[in-house]
């Protein structure tokens, strides 16, 4: 394989694991503010309704600051994977993932690649992804590749300014505000989840809709990102979520229909205030993903 092309290839790869990675941890980033609700009620006193249990919900996720993920995503023939590690939330994304891709094309990208599993952290500035040794004997002999959340931004135009808007803002219970945003949310109830006794609660969301509500983007990039996902046949998903006697969320599946299959995401959170660290990797050991990809764009040739 071209040197070209295997950085192409690692590029795109460590890519999807950003997108699917941070996605495990939450969904679309701001939400409705608000506050109600209180302590569960008995059998016999009056239930919180959807909306008042989520908020509380909501504030009690977000002020956990940290959590164990184990998630499993797929997306038609494209690729699945698992993501296992934790994430904390408290001063900006931190943490660390074992990224493991487990069918797909992207599978057959990263055996291509010497390895189908990857390692990624995330600092409050910057993403990194640990590609195998075959990507490395083609990279200068960097094993890493760093991506900064305004070279992310400014190289990915809209959807990128998206992206980096999640990437700085997503925790759990951005689950738990996509569904008090749609305005489309209800309870179908008691439910054991890994012999928890949760509450489930499910709705659907206008993904462009949300992002409007939801992130802190202009109007320019806004329609921008609204045709980007109207090209990917992104247009609506269903969201369902289980949180504890804790009022802490502890599962979440998101799904949806886009142009390369359907959409699957299940996230799982344990361990809620587990101590995360997440150190940046050796420079030495590191390439920067924008330099990547201007070494890309002169190599296309070759």
């Amino acid at each position: 394989m071209k040197c070209t092309t295997l950085r192409r290839a690692g590029l795109s790869v460590a890519v999807a694991a950003l997108l699917t990675g941070v996605t495990a941890c939450g969904g679309g980033s701001g939400g409705s503010d608000g506050s109600g609700g209180s302590e569960k009620s008995g059998d016999d006193s009056p239930r919180l309704s959807p909306v008042a249990a989520l908020r509380t919900a909501e504030k009690s996720t977000d002020g956990a600051d940290s959590a164990k993920v184990e998630s499993t995503t797929s997306m038609g023939s494209v690729m699945s994977m698992t993501a296992d590690g934790a994430l904390g939330w408290g001063d900006g994304l931190t943490g660390t993932l074992t990224i493991t891709y487990t069918g797909g094309t992207m599978a057959d990208t990263m055996r291509q690649m010497g390895t189908t599993s990857m390692e990624a952290r995330y600092l409050p500035d910057a993403y990194y992804a640990r590609m195998g040794d075959t990507f490395a004997e083609q990279a200068g002999g960097k094993h890493w590749i760093r991506y900064a959340y305004d070279d992310l931004e400014s190289l990915g135009g809209s959807s990128g300014a998206y992206l980096k808007d999640q990437m700085q803002n997503t925790t759990p219970n951005q689950s738990v505000k996509l569904l008090l945003a749609s305005g489309d949310v209800r309870e179908v109830g008691e439910e054991k989840v890994r012999g928890q006794r949760t509450t489930h609660y499910s709705g659907s969301v206008e993904v462009a809709d949300l992002a409007e509500k939801n992130s802190n983007l202009s109007q320019s990039q806004l329609d921008g990102l609204k045709k980007t996902l109207e090209q990917a046949g992104v247009t609506t998903e269903t969201v369902d979520i289980w949180v504890d006697d804790r009022d802490l969320l502890v599962k979440k599946v998101e799904k949806g229909e886009t142009t390369a299959g359907a959409y699957t995401q299940t996230a799982y959170y344990t361990d809620y205030g587990t101590v995360v660290s997440a150190e940046v990797p050796p420079a030495s050991d590191t390439a920067d993903f924008s330099e990547l990809v201007k070494q890309q764009g002169a190599g296309t040739g070759s």
